[in-house]
């Protein structure tokens, strides 16, 4: 129990505060003065005072926050700042620059992550084994069996089932030469070929959609393999993983705004903290990827044009770069007070429904 809570206060609490210094280490690369950079919330624990700046390790370790000098046009600048280093008053681009540097941060140490956990374990693999063969499939009529594994598609080795599922839509439906290794009870390997036309048919996304793509009706025998790969390799391995993650994030975001996915599925602080908690138990590997993903949804959701996020603030940049204006102030109140109520209202909604999803087990 202890373990995870310490996991949760890490995990959150650091990816929070690499948000934090994203903002910060470009803020001050500009010039930009910075009050106050605290690590966690409330209370200062212990405070030193730095140059101009005073650092801080707070009561609630659960993240951290930057204070900008001059974050809007009528605040008061702190002793020793000048008007030179106020955040409002510089140009838009640089602002702009700044505010993007939160999320940025938080998808460069996804992607650091996702290197340092290939490297430091290998490469996992879904191999392309049958687990299951559908009846009437083209499959089937082609005397695939449970437990079969894909050696190649014409011709062409097939090392993974992203490989093979990847090469049945790209054939349009073109006949595919498989070759098949297949063991019986006692070992015995036999290798073998046959040639199956993929069909069209309905299938469902892991988003729970309905979608017509060519398959021959088999399913994974979820098997996995995990090689241990070298410097370049693993950095590749690194990219690609956080590119998936990333691409299945954005997707996952537009799909809840699609309806898709059903509403009662976000989740807020507890979720999170019991998914960590969760993971855990299954060792450092799955604890680090666990924070990758978390990081990468933490930067999207940055991003969202909502102001008071960061976002809503790079959109009101935008605007004063396009149009050679700052947006108007009244306008600029309205939609941060707008913004602030969508945002504790989606708090208040994934907190709930962290709740519910306690109390039914």
């Amino acid at each position: 129990m202890l373990l995870s809570i310490l996991a949760v206060v890490i995990v959150f609490g650091g990816l929070i505060f690499f948000h934090e210094l994203g903002h910060f280490s470009v803020a001050r690369a500009l010039g930009m003065g910075v009050s106050t950079f605290s690590l966690g919330f409330g209370p200062k624990i212990l405070k030193k005072k730095v140059g101009k700046t005073e650092y801080a390790l707070s009561l609630v370790p659960l993240g951290g926050y930057v204070a900008l000098v001059g974050e809007s046009h009528d605040a008061e600048l702190p002793d020793g700042f000048t008007k030179e280093e106020s955040f409002s008053l510089r140009p838009a681009w640089q602002r702009l620059l700044v505010v993007l540097a939160g999320p940025v941060a938080n998808i460069v140490l996804a992607l650091f992550l996702c290197i340092v956990v290939a490297l430091g374990w290998g490469v996992t693999t879904l191999l392309p084994a049958v687990g299951d063969v559908q009846q009437g499939t083209p499959a089937a009529r082609a005397g695939l069996m449970k437990g079969d594994l894909v050696l190649s598609m014409d011709g062409v080795a097939v090392p993974s089932w992203t490989d093979l599922s990847d090469r049945i839509s790209r054939g349009n439906g073109a006949p595919i030469v498989f070759e098949i290794s297949r063991k019986d009870d006692t070992g015995q390997e036999t290798v073998f070929e046959t040639t199956i036309t993929p069909e069209r048919n309905e299938r469902k996304t892991i988003f729970g959609e309905t979608e017509i793509a060519w398959l021959i009706g088999i399913r994974s025998a979820g098997l996995f393999v995990n090689e241990d790969v070298g410097l370049v390799d693993g950095i590749k391995a690194g990219f690609t993983q956080c590119w998936n993650m990333l691409s299945l994030t954005w997707q996952g975001f537009v799909k809840l705004v699609e309806r898709v996915v059903p509403a009662d599925q976000v989740g807020g602080p507890i979720m999170i903290a019991q998914i960590i908690g969760e993971q855990t138990d299954n060792g450092l590997v799955g604890l680090l990827g666990l924070a990758a993903l978390i990081s990468i949804n933490l930067g999207i959701l940055n991003l969202l044009p909502i102001p008071v996020l960061d976002g809503g603030t790079a959109l009101f940049c935008l605007w004063e770069i396009i149009f050679r204006r700052p947006i108007n102030t009244k306008v600029l109140d309205y939609s941060v007070r707008v913004g602030v109520a969508l945002l504790v209202a989606l708090m208040i909604f994934a907190t709930f429904n962290d709740v519910m999803r306690l109390v039914r087990g």
